[in-house]
């Protein structure tokens, strides 16, 4: 499927843990909001379900759900999670980002 994301076992780790903590189904929910550096911006956020139209991926018991809208941007991104001397955080690799910025949170198309 040319639309499907892909959700690393990494991220689905991390997202498992922060959901047992809280308490919660393991759901992540990205979507996109304009703004950043680059024009958009990625959001992520624990989901308590998922709605009809949305997208969704499953890695490991863990699910990704995106909007239709939000799709549009980020069909066939890998979201993945990283750990480095500059910290921890979720990343997406976006094939239809056409510029990006330092942060890795914004992009542009």
């Amino acid at each position: 499927m040319a639309q499907a994301l892909t959700l690393t076992p990494a991220a689905a780790n991390r997202v498992g843990a922060i959901a047992r903590k809280q308490g919660r189904e393991a759901i992540l929910r990205l979507s996109v909001e304009g703004g950043g550096c680059s024009g958009f911006q990625y959001k992520f956020d624990l989901a308590d379900g998922t709605d009809a139209e949305d997208l969704i991926s499953e890695t490991e018991g863990v699910k990704l759900v995106v909007d239709p809208v939000s799709l549009e941007l980020v069909a066939g991104s890998v979201v993945d999670f990283v750990e480095s001397l500059g910290g921890a955080a979720f990343k997406v690799e976006n094939p239809n980002a056409a510029a990006g910025c330092g942060c890795g949170s914004s992009f542009g198309i």
